[in-house]
C-alpha cells in the first residue's frame, strides 16, 4: 500500500460527468441551517456531492419546475440540429389559453393561434415567463404533440438515472402520476448547466418583453446583491407549495439549491438563500488529482517494460468543509497480488482512498496510465525464473 499526502491544486473547477449523486459526507460539526420547507437539497455542481438534504427522495408535485426538463429536451433538440433558435414556430390552438380551461389563472406568454414566434423567444418565454402556452407550442414543434414530447422527457429522466421522477405534462400543472424529488431536480439542474452553456444564460434574464407585454422573472434571487445567482426556476401550485431551484457562483465554485414545499414566494427564496450562503461560506471544492496524474510506479511482470505508472484517469474533486480541506490524505492500493502484462492504458488495477483524520471519505479507481505489452520470450522466461526463485 502506497501513501501520498495530497496537495490542494488550484485551477478552474470543471464538473465531472453527470451521474448519480454521492451521499452527503458526514461532518457532524458542520450543521446546515434550519430550512422551513418540505424537502431540500444543496449540491456542489463540480462534484455532484450533496452537501445537505432533507427528504431528498420524497416524491412531490414539481409544478413549474417541470419546465427544467422541458428546457433540457429542447436544448438537446438544438444540439442535434433538429431545430434552430431562429426557427419560426406557428402557434396552434392547443397553446391558446382562451381555448384551454386548464390554463386559467396560470403563467402564460399570452400566445394566440397563428402567432409566429422564434424558438429563441419561446424558450425564453418558458424560462422567464414560465409560460405554459410556450411549453405546448414548443412541444408540438419538437415532437409533433404534447404526448410525444412527454415521452422524450421521461426518456431523458431514465438517461439521467432518475429513480423518482415521472412526467405527465410538458408544463407542470397538476396531473395524476406526475412527481419528482428535490434530489432528482438537483441532477436535472446540474445536467442543464453542464451540457447547455450556450442556452443557460437565459435562466439569468430578469425580464422578457414580447408582443408589447413585459413580464419579470419570478426568481427574486436574481436581484440579490449578496449572491451571484444566475438561475434556475420557480414553481407553485396549491398542492406543490412554493418551489425554487437557485444556482449561485463564487469564483470557480457553483452550488445548486433545491427547495420544495415552501410556505410563500418570499419564503422559498429565503430558504434557498440560507442554503447557498452556508454552502459557499463553509465548504470548499478541492481538486484532488488531474487526469493522467502519476501517483506512483508499480512492478510489472512478463512485460516489455518492468514498471507501470499508476494514477487517476480523470480529474477528481471532493467537496468538504473548509476546516477539513488541508487535512486530506490519500492512499492507493493495488488489489492484485501482482501485475502481469499485458496491461491496457486506463485498466483498473486498484483503488485510491481519500481520508480525513483516518476517516474514509471517498474511494476512487486507480488505473494504469500507460499500455504495457507482453515482453519477448527471453524476458518472460527471466521473469518466470525470478518468480520461482
Amino acid at each position: 500500500m502506497k501513501h501520498l499526502t495530497l496537495a490542494v491544486i488550484s485551477g478552474i473547477l470543471l464538473p465531472l460527468a453527470a451521474q448519480a449523486t454521492d451521499a452527503p459526507l458526514n461532518f457532524p460539526l458542520n450543521t446546515p441551517p434550519a430550512i422551513d420547507a418540505a424537502s431540500y437539497v444543496l449540491m456542489d455542481y463540480t462534484t455532484g456531492q450533496v452537501l445537505a438534504e432533507a427528504n431528498a427522495d420524497e416524491r412531490r408535485n414539481p409544478a413549474s419546475l417541470t419546465k427544467l426538463m422541458t428546457g433540457l429536451v429542447i436544448d438537446h433538440a438544438l444540439d442535434q440540429h433538429k431545430i434552430g433558435l431562429d426557427d419560426v414556430v406557428t402557434v396552434g390552438k392547443d397553446a391558446w389559453a382562451a381555448g384551454n380551461p386548464v390554463f386559467k389563472g396560470s403563467s402564460l406568454m399570452f400566445l394566440k393561434p397563428g402567432d409566429r414566434v422564434t424558438v429563441r423567444d419561446l424558450s425564453r418565454g418558458i424560462i422567464i415567463d414560465s409560460g405554459n402556452d410556450a411549453c405546448v407550442a414548443m412541444a408540438d414543434y419538437v415532437a409533433g404533440s404534447q404526448a410525444a414530447f412527454v415521452k422524450l422527457m421521461n426518456e431523458k429522466s431514465t438517461q439521467l438515472g432518475l429513480q423518482n421522477t415521472h412526467f405527465e405534462t410538458v408544463h407542470g400543472l397538476d396531473a395524476p402520476g406526475q412527481f419528482t424529488t428535490a434530489g432528482d431536480l438537483a441532477v436535472i439542474s446540474r445536467a442543464i448547466i453542464m451540457s447547455e452553456p450556450a442556452e443557460y444564460h437565459m435562466y439569468s434574464e430578469k425580464s422578457l418583453t414580447w408582443n408589447g407585454i413585459t413580464q419579470q422573472n419570478r426568481n427574486g434571487l436574481l436581484w440579490d446583491k449578496a449572491l451571484q445567482v444566475d438561475g434556475l426556476k420557480t414553481g407553485h401550485t396549491e398542492s406543490a407549495g412554493f418551489n425554487i431551484i437557485a444556482s449561485a457562483t463564487e469564483g470557480d465554485r457553483r452550488l445548486i439549491a433545491v427547495v420544495m414545499g415552501g410556505k410563500s414566494a418570499k419564503g422559498r427564496e429565503e430558504q434557498a438563500r440560507k442554503l447557498l450562503t452556508w454552502g459557499l461560506r463553509d465548504f470548499a471544492t478541492v481538486h484532488l488529482f488531474s487526469a493522467g496524474q502519476r501517483l506512483g510506479q508499480e512492478k510489472v511482470w512478463y512485460g516489455d517494460r518492468h514498471e507501470v505508472a499508476v494514477g487517476s484517469a480523470q480529474d477528481q474533486y471532493i467537496s468538504l468543509p473548509k476546516t477539513e480541506a488541508n487535512k486530506l490524505k490519500a492512499q492507493y492500493v493495488v488489489t492484485a497480488t501482482r501485475l502481469d502484462a499485458p496491461l491496457e492504458q486506463g485498466q483498473p488495477v486498484g483503488e485510491i482512498r481519500i481520508s480525513d483524520n483516518g476517516n474514509l471519505l471517498k474511494t476512487l479507481p486507480l488505473v494504469a496510465l500507460q499500455q504495457i505489452k507482453q515482453g519477448g520470450m527471453f524476458s518472460r522466461l527471466m521473469d518466470a525464473v525470478k518468480l520461482k526463485i
